[in-house]
């Protein structure tokens, strides 16, 4: 058996959400649709963006129901990638702030999907 390489994230416009995440990401996506938008990330996992309305079986779950995490070095960093983040307009659903497993912030993209920065300790 092979380890999960591929999130799926449930989105209302492919088009836009594959803007969004190309603007985050500093990468175009390597695949795209009217109804779906695929990224190839430097960890070699995949990312694809789903259209909500043409998933089948239809999602139980909306937005919010889990978490993109990106972890970076130092706390520095997550301070850095904070403030990156609220100059792109992001929405900062929570500030930084120090949890038992290191210095985060968490925001969401315009789907309401949750995308957390941390700097593990």
């Amino acid at each position: 058996m092979t380890d999960p390489n591929l999130t799926l994230l449930y989105v209302d416009n492919p088009a836009a959400s594959a803007g969004f995440y190309a603007d985050l990401l500093g990468k175009p996506p390597v695949e795209q649709s009217a109804t779906f938008a695929l990224f190839a990330l430097d960890s070699g996992a995949m990312l694809g963006l789903w259209s909500r309305h043409t998933v089948r079986p239809a999602p139980a779950a909306g937005p919010g129901a889990g978490e993109l995490a990106f972890s970076v070095e130092g706390v520095e960093g997550v301070r850095a990638m904070h403030e990156d983040w609220i100059r792109r307009g992001l929405t900062i659903v929570q500030p930084l702030t120090d949890m038992s497993f290191g210095h985060t912030f968490l925001a969401v993209d315009p789907d309401g999907h949750r995308l957390r920065v941390f700097n593990a300790s």
